[in-house]
């Protein structure tokens, strides 16, 4: 297949779906030169399209005919629309009109397995489909995203050029690579997404235990993420944190923030994740509480009442040390948490790569993940390094100088955790980090009593030491004494 900056006439690049993402991401093509079109059944969102891009090549069509004949061969189509069912309707609208050899693109939130499914589908008609997720939100789609294509390898090589020009760059090298066959792209991109909830989460309560616990003011608030943010904690949810402590609305007095009501919605990849995490067997608990969290904080009218029957007042003297001496516990919290949750996400790549032949190199995706989306952070370069030391590295806490921070940070992790149970302060996210990290090092769990209760009830039988494929059964109940 020809590069799609090829001499044929017409344009290099479609886009169907003008929203926000949509129209952000083809006017960054078209900044980098390249001959971009749009389709969107609103009027308006191409009216803004060409207002937007009027000194670049770019065109907006609202007859998709039109637009399709207005593509160079083979057509290369991104879909911008939201995940479900709009999108197989798109496809449906876009068959009659395309060729054989055309490729076609979802860059939505798609669940991995309908990617599959669609791909599959086209294939058969001799159309070229992968899923691309995307991440950064309309500031990375307009000024450079992180993006994770999956699928029809030499369809991506046609596009390759446009993407690599448009991506987020991190030491001049683009934040976009080929993730792996089949729906591996919307595989990470769902991952990615759990990792979200899990840090989102953990900023949350760090929100808690400081408004509650320590009772900063949103200034002092403001400072703390902000000094975070100026070291090893360095992260795009930091640093919009720090911001939103300081927005205030045109002629009010107060913190936008403070108005905000506390129910937390989303879009369902953090449920998914979790829920192909139970699939794989492997637990990621951060992800799994932050999402429970968001439907705990939906039944607000619940919790009112609740709140009204049983105290919420701290027991005095939160915090027994100075208030610096805390913040610098806090930090070291976080970080801890930080890390034990990137962990959680790579170590289910790892599986999942296996279970679905997704063949992933995680450190390209924590290379790609380190500019342009919404997780990047300063240390994902301590990922990136530790997988392209060891490549088969079997869980993220095992490489040397991550187990190194790990360690030098949990005596923090273990005195916030301590302080905000004993006062009644909600931490979900950080005991969950703290319990997997106990867990995981753990050389002898107590599973053993789970399989003999097992046994015990269901005789489900269990297996014994040094006997590996061993299965028995015992009928626990001593015999009858007179």
């Amino acid at each position: 297949m020809d590069s799609a900056q090829n001499s044929n006439t017409g344009y290099v690049f479609g886009m169907i779906g003008l929203g926000t993402m949509g129209r952000s991401l083809l006017l960054n093509m078209a900044d980098h030169g390249f001959r971009v079109a749009g389709y969107d059944k609103d009027i308006s969102k191409i009216d803004i399209l060409e207002q937007e891009g009027r000194h670049v090549a770019v065109k907006g069509f609202d007859s998709l005919p039109d637009f399709v004949q207005s593509l160079q061969t083979p057509r290369a189509i991104m879909m911008l629309v939201p995940a479900g069912p709009i999108v197989d309707s798109v496809i449906a609208d876009l068959l009659p009109l395309l060729d054989k050899g055309d490729i076609l693109i979802d860059g939505g939130n798609s669940y991995f397995k309908d990617t599959t499914q669609r791909a599959e589908a086209l294939e058969a008609k001799g159309l070229h489909f992968f899923g691309m997720g995307i991440s950064g939100g309309e500031e990375g789609a307009r000024r450079g995203p992180s993006m994770m294509p999956g699928g029809d390898k030499a369809a991506y090589e046609v596009v390759r050029p446009i993407f690599e020009a448009v991506a987020a760059k991190v030491n001049g090298e683009p934040c976009v690579t080929y993730i792996g066959p089949g729906a591996a792209g919307h595989f990470v991109k769902m991952v990615h997404n759990g990792i979200e909830y899990g840090l989102m989460q953990l900023i949350a309560e760090t929100y808690e235990i400081l408004r509650k616990g320590l009772q900063l003011d949103n200034a002092a608030i403001n400072q703390v993420f902000k000094q975070w943010n100026e070291g090893r904690l360095q992260s795009f949810l930091l640093e919009i944190t720090r911001d939103i402590f300081t927005y205030k609305e045109k002629g009010s007095d107060h913190h936008l923030v403070d108005d905000v009501l506390d129910v937390a919605r989303s879009k369902g990849t953090g449920k998914w994740t979790s829920q192909e995490a139970m699939d794989l067997e492997l637990p990621v608990p951060t992800i799994d509480i932050a999402v429970s969290m968001r439907d705990l904080s939906k039944y607000k009218a619940l919790r009112v009442k609740a709140a009204e029957i049983y105290s919420n007042k701290l027991p005095a003297g939160f915090a027994a040390e100075s208030q610096d001496a805390f913040l610098q516990k806090l930090e070291q919290a976080f970080y801890f948490s930080m890390i034990t949750t990137y962990a959680q996400g790579m170590h289910l790549l790892a599986k999942a790569s296996v279970a679905y032949n997704y063949q992933l190199q995680l450190d390209q995706i924590a290379k790609i993940w380190r500019g342009g989306c919404i997780i990047r952070a300063a240390f994902l370069e301590d990922i990136y390094t530790a997988y392209q030391q060891k490549p088969d590295l079997a869980h993220l806490l095992l490489d040397q100088r991550v187990s190194a921070l790990a360690q030098e940070a949990a005596p923090g992790m273990r005195a916030v955790v301590a302080a905000a149970v004993t006062s009644g302060i909600a931490i979900p996210a950080f005991t969950a980090c703290l319990g997997y990290f106990d867990s995981i090092r753990n050389a002898h769990m107590p599973s053993n009593l789970i399989q003999a209760q097992r046994d015990y009830f269901g005789a489900h039988t269990y297996e014994l030491i040094g006997k590996e494929g061993t299965f028995l059964h015992t009928e626990w109940l001593p015999d009858a004494v007179d």
